[in-house]
C-alpha cells in the first residue's frame, strides 16, 4: 500500500489527512452517545460539536453573506449520507407531478435517476446540452425555464472530465425568472470556494468523503435563508416526541434519526485541515500535477484525451482512452502492472459519455488529491506510455471486459 499511487479522488479522497482520523476515533471514544436525545454532559458535548459544525460550514458556503454581516442560521445545514441523499431529498422535495425541472446532460446519476423517477410520476424535465468541451451556456439555461419550472439543478464540476460550470451566470438567470436554483457541489465542496449567496443558490448539496476529507457516510444541504424545501423524510428527532407529524423547523425538517456522530467529528476536522492550508492552495496544487499529467498524455501516440483541455474553470480530473485499448483494460493493467489506481467506465454520468462520444464502454478517469506528488504524476505518465506502446491492432481490445463504474 505504500507504494500505491492512487488517482481516484473524484470517486473518494485518499488518504485522509491524519488529524481526520484521529479526531473522529477520539471523539467518538470519548462522546459517542446519541447527540439531542438526553441532557448527559456527553450528550451536550456531542450536539455542540454537530452545532458548531453546522456554523462552520454554513460560514463557508455563505461567505459574502457572513461578510455583510448578515447571520446565516446553522440549522439551515442540515446533514445526511452523502451527496446522493442530499440530491434525492431536493429534487423530491422540490418537484411534483405537473412541475418542470431544468438539469444538463453532465450530470451524475444521482441527479439524473431521481429526475428520471420523477418524470415517471408526472412531471418533466429538460436537459440542456453542454457544448463540446462539456460548459453550459447559462442562456440555454434561461431558455429551458417554462412557467411551471419549479427547480433548476446543475452540476457544479463534471466527475467526468473536471468541468466547472458558471454558477454566477446560471444562478442570475435563475434569479430573475424566480426559480430555485440547486447545485451538485459533489466534485467541488472542498475544492473550490463556494459563495451561495454570491452565485444565488437556493439549495447546496455537498459531500463530505470527497474535497472535504472527511470520511465516508457524511454529506448535507445548506438551504438558503429564503429557499423553501418540503421535508420528505420522517421519523425520530429527539425533541417534541408528542407531535403525530414530523417538524417542520431546520434542521429536522429534512433530518430523522441519529446522525453519524463520528463522521461529522471527521468532515470538522476535514474542513480544518482545509482552512489551515486555505483551498486556493490546495486548488492551485492539484491544477499544478494536472497540467503535468495533460501535458505528457496528450505527447502519447494513441491516447485520447476528452472533453476540455483548458486548466481554468476546472477541477483536477480527466478522462482518457488509448487507441484500440477497452478503457476497463487500461484500468487493470495500470492496476495490476504499476500498482496506479484510476476508474473506468461510464462514471455514473452516462448522458455526458454519449454526449462526447466515448459510450457504452467510457473512459479511464485520473483524479488527482492533495497528497498526489509529480512523481505520481511521471510514473503515470510513464506506465500510459509503455501500455500505448504495445496496443493491439484494431478490433483486438477485449469484448468481455467488465464495466465498473466510478462516482
Amino acid at each position: 500500500m505504500e507504494d500505491l499511487i492512487y488517482f481516484d479522488n473524484a470517486a473518494t479522497s485518499y488518504p485522509k489527512p491524519d488529524i481526520v482520523h484521529d479526531t473522529a476515533r477520539d471523539f467518538y471514544r470519548a462522546n459517542g452517545v446519541n447527540p439531542g436525545r438526553t441532557g448527559c454532559d456527553l450528550a451536550l458535548h456531542a450536539e455542540e460539536m454537530i452545532h458548531n459544525t453546522r456554523t462552520r460550514l454554513s460560514a463557508f458556503f455563505n461567505r459574502s453573506l457572513i461578510e455583510v454581516g448578515k447571520r446565516k442560521d446553522p440549522n439551515r445545514l442540515v446533514f445526511t449520507l452523502n451527496a446522493t441523499m442530499s440530491l434525492n431529498l431536493i429534487i423530491n422535495g422540490m418537484v411534483s407531478p405537473g412541475d418542470h425541472v431544468v438539469t444538463t446532460m453532465v450530470e451524475h446519476n444521482s441527479v439524473i435517476r431521481p429526475i428520471n423517477h420523477k418524470v415517471r410520476e408526472g412531471a418533466a424535465a429538460t436537459f440542456v446540452v453542454p457544448d463540446a468541451e462539456g460548459y453550459v451556456d447559462p442562456e440555454e439555461v434561461r431558455r429551458a425555464i417554462k412557467r411551471n419550472t419549479t427547480l433548476v439543478i446543475v452540476n457544479h464540476a463534471s466527475n467526468v472530465t473536471g468541468v466547472v460550470q458558471d454558477l454566477r451566470s446560471i444562478g442570475a438567470v435563475c434569479r430573475e425568472a424566480a426559480v430555485p436554483f440547486a447545485v451538485d457541489s459533489a466534485q467541488t465542496a472542498g475544492v473550490l470556494p463556494i459563495d451561495m449567496a454570491e452565485c444565488d443558490i437556493s439549495l447546496l448539496s455537498f459531500t463530505g468523503h470527497k474535497g472535504l476529507l472527511a470520511p465516508t457516510g457524511t454529506g448535507g444541504i445548506c438551504v438558503a435563508d429564503d429557499a423553501e424545501i418540503r421535508g420528505t423524510i420522517y421519523g425520530g428527532t429527539g425533541v417534541r416526541s408528542a407531535h403525530p407529524y414530523h417538524l417542520e423547523e431546520y434542521p429536522y425538517r429534512l433530518e430523522a434519526g441519529t446522525l453519524n456522530l463520528a463522521g461529522i467529528a471527521g468532515l470538522s476536522a476535514g474542513l480544518e485541515w482545509i482552512q489551515q492550508r486555505g483551498i486556493e492552495n490546495i486548488h492551485t496544487h492539484e491544477l499544478n500535477l494536472l497540467g503535468m499529467l495533460q501535458e505528457g498524455l496528450s505527447e502519447i501516440d494513441g491516447v485520447t484525451i476528452w472533453g476540455t483541455k483548458r486548466l481554468d474553470r476546472r477541477v483536477a480530473t480527466m478522462s482518457v482512452t488509448v487507441e484500440n485499448y477497452d478503457a476497463s483494460d487500461i484500468g487493470t493493467f495500470l492496476d495490476v502492472d504499476y500498482n496506479i489506481l484510476t476508474r473506468t467506465g461510464l462514471h455514473c454520468a452516462p448522458l455526458l459519455h454519449e454526449h462526447y462520444g466515448s459510450a457504452p464502454r467510457g473512459t479511464v478517469r485520473f483524479s488527482i488529491g492533495p497528497f498526489n506528488t509529480e512523481e505520481h504524476v511521471e510514473a503515470a505518465v510513464r506506465a500510459v506510455a509503455g501500455i500505448a506502446s504495445q496496443r493491439p491492432v484494431a478490433g483486438a481490445a477485449s469484448a468481455v471486459a467488465v464495466e465498473r463504474d466510478g462516482c
